[in-house]
């Protein structure tokens, strides 16, 4: 049986201050450029107090809430895989001496990252990555020393945007694993579950209280907000039959005619891991670096062979995409590429929305029509 405690809100900078004092750096959201995004904190002072963010297809805006709430919004741009499967990488480097070229490795980062605010769907997505990176017979060494030293503070989300459908993948919108700490927000404090044993020993240094029945009640109920919210669906069955069955389906060539290619897709979604490799050199020409770098199969040159390119038209990429996102990812990883954050929707330019795509490959064609202009 699961046990929680109460942390009045006063008291969540010792928390912040208890992770310093045991060498972690702390990265939360934040406001920055009229965007909630993840960054190092120092206090609760950085928090998003105050705000929330409105979503829609295309759309992203920050308003200013009737309250104090800390946690009070959804998801922004950043994902939590920015730390643990960097954007870019030195894998190796040379440098040229008077005895030839020397090669050395970087040593791996073996810095201490604590996540405060992590959400469910994002808790599913950093499993979907570690099994990516760390589920096979290949460890890479980069994200599996970045991810043994991360720490994980979730928070349950108490809302949802219109384009959360989280509830359709089973990965939230309540946190219920993966983590060594859940906040749930009150307008006094949290309400906290604890994970693991490392999340055991931390509360026990702070000033937390018994909870109350009331408090319990209160908890379930703003968590229930969310679910209630949550209108956005995705039906999942049978979808890589759907899909894989359904390649020459002539809604792909309707949507690659408005797609812009531009890769945002991609690059918001916290479990694509698409990269490319490629060397280097300074202008002496003396010191070669090998980057790893975060790559899009969105990208004409992805997918370049010694023949030339295999997916030549926005068409034939978005289809890869869609199909190995939620289809062959299965075959790949026994699970769903898809965790329902919605940051794919919100963050395409021109609002294509998957869940549409996948109804309208199912034969409902009035369920969407991406002929619309998305309306300020």
């Amino acid at each position: 049986m699961t046990t929680e405690y109460f942390l009045p809100k006063a008291a969540l900078q010792s928390l912040i201050d208890c992770l310093h004092g045991d060498g972690f750096t702390v990265v939360g959201p934040t406001v920055e450029q009229s965007a909630i995004i993840y960054d190092e904190i120092e206090s609760v002072d950085a928090l998003p107090r105050g705000w929330t963010d409105r979503q829609e297809a295309a759309k992203y805006r920050l308003e200013r809430r009737d309250d104090d709430s800390l946690f009070g919004f959804v998801v922004g741009p950043h994902s939590w895989k920015k730390y643990l499967f960097p954007p870019l990488t030195t894998l190796s480097s040379a440098q040229q001496s008077e005895s030839g070229w020397q090669m050395q490795t970087p040593e791996a980062d073996a810095r201490k990252l604590a996540f405060l605010g992590v959400r469910a769907c994002e808790l599913a997505a950093i499993g979907i990555q570690d099994r990516v990176f760390t589920g096979g017979p290949y460890v890479d060494p980069v994200y599996n020393a970045r991810r043994k030293n991360a720490f994980i503070i979730a928070v349950n989300c108490t809302q949802s945007a219109s384009t959360c459908f989280c509830r359709s993948m089973n990965t939230g919108p309540r946190c219920s694993s993966g983590f060594d700490l859940a906040l749930t927000e009150l307008p006094d404090g949290f309400v906290i579950e604890v994970g693991s044993d490392a999340g055991t020993e931390l509360l026990g240094r702070l000033a937390t209280e018994s909870v109350t029945a009331e408090q319990l009640e209160a908890a379930e109920q703003a968590r229930q907000q969310a679910i209630d919210q949550q209108t956005k669906q995705l039906n999942t069955d049978s979808i890589r039959d759907l899909l894989l069955g359904n390649l020459d389906h002539p809604r792909w060539a309707e949507v690659g005619a408005i797609c812009l290619g531009c890769t945002n897709c991609t690059m918001v979604c916290p479990t694509c891991f698409c990269s490319s490799v490629e060397d280097v050199a300074d202008l002496s020409g003396e010191n070669v670096e090998r980057q790893r770098h975060w790559d899009s199969c969105f990208n004409l040159s992805f997918s370049y062979m010694s023949h030339g390119t295999a997916r030549n038209t926005i068409a034939h990429r978005y289809r890869q995409w869609l199909t190995h996102k939620l289809a062959s990812w299965h075959d790949q990883f026994d699970s769903s590429g898809c965790v329902g954050c919605g940051r794919c929707i919100t963050w395409c330019p021109v609002g294509i929305d998957l869940t549409e795509e996948v109804a309208t490959i199912r034969g409902n064609e009035a369920f969407c029509d991406l002929g619309t202009e998305n309306e300020e």
